[in-house]
């Protein structure tokens, strides 16, 4: 679904005529961030098995990359399979994990008690740990395992994402030349996803980002040329609005953010939006109404509930326009 701010109009399509609704000029970015099999399984001291799903590495206090604590993780407690979340973690609680590695329940995060700020004992080297003992993080309606290529962009270059940035899922080789040959320029920012936050008003959780000189100056060429830039996903939104200066300028930036778009923070340098389908009670929602407006947002999802499309990370898209 296409849906335009300036007219109003709702357009129903295929993904792969993206480029017919983008202009020579215009300015895509993408998030080329590449998931984690993050999910690993554990037994708890009573032998009952679980499964931990890593899902950041520890935050640093000032933001900055630099500074954080090796060995230090975000996880999320989940019963066996990954179906039901855990709200019994300890602080003290050691856990066995496979290779004879250990994981250590420091305290709840954020004052929170979904996800856990944990150590490690025995791994080395995370991504390489995740790689020979992880499985990718397995959504509910997923019903059977898929393999870690089903939950990869094309364009996934950075490891570091306990779950797919999904927006760009659609999103081919093929497409890609396409929109290049017909002048729409393609930048890349790095957004790191945390596993994804309960669909309640939660707002998400620190991530870590980088935005890169070569995009932060092809952001602001592209908005001094009157052109759109738009975002592919929710992701990139964040990182994009989390370089932007006084002066309404995108800069090369890296740390961790906590932005939270809406209302009362609404993006500045961010004109169109690809995204998926959100649920109601979605913190996103408020992004797509700052982008998009309320009313054109609530008519495309009366118009996805009537039409039947799909929600979450495998269903169809939207494409807000400015």
């Amino acid at each position: 679904m296409v849906a335009r701010r300036s007219s109003g109009a709702i357009v129903e399509t295929l993904f792969r005529a993206l480029a017919d609704h983008l202009e020579p000029g215009d300015l895509i970015v993408i998030n080329n961030s590449a998931t984690l099999p993050a999910a690993v399984p554990a037994t708890r001291s009573d032998g009952t098995i679980i499964e931990v799903r890593f899902s950041t590495r520890a935050p640093s206090r000032t933001g900055a990359v630099q500074g954080d604590h090796p060995g230090r993780f975000v996880v999320e407690l989940r019963g066996a399979g990954g179906l039901s979340p855990l709200a019994d973690g300890r602080e003290g609680e050691k856990i066995q994990l496979p290779a004879r590695a250990t994981l250590e329940l420091l305290a709840p995060f954020a004052g929170r008690g979904r996800l856990w700020l944990a150590c490690t004992d025995g791994i080395e080297e995370m991504h390489g740990y995740l790689e020979e003992q992880g499985h990718p993080i397995r959504y509910g309606y997923v019903r059977r395992p898929w393999p870690l290529g089903d939950y990869q962009t094309v364009y996934a270059t950075v490891p570091g994402s306990a779950e797919m940035p999904s927006a760009g899922r659609p999103v081919t080789a093929e497409l890609l030349t396409r929109l290049v040959a017909t002048g729409v320029l393609i930048a890349t920012v790095t957004l790191h996803t945390g596993v994804s936050s309960p669909e309640a008003h939660e707002p998400p959780f620190p991530e870590e980002y980088v935005v890169p000189a070569p995009t932060a100056e092809l952001v602001n060429q592209t908005r001094a040329a009157g052109r759109a830039v738009v975002a592919i996903g929710t992701t990139v939104v964040r990182a994009l609005e989390s370089a932007v200066t006084a002066h309404g300028t995108v800069e090369p930036r890296a740390g961790w953010t906590n932005l939270v778009i809406s209302k009362n923070h609404p993006a500045q340098v961010v004109d169109g939006l690809l995204t998926g389908w959100h649920e109601p009670r979605a913190s996103h929602l408020q992004m797509l109404e700052v982008i998009g407006g309320e009313p054109l947002v609530t008519r495309s999802y009366e118009r996805a509930l009537a039409g039947g499309y799909l929600w979450h990370e495998f269903g169809d898209s939207h494409l807000i326009l400015p």
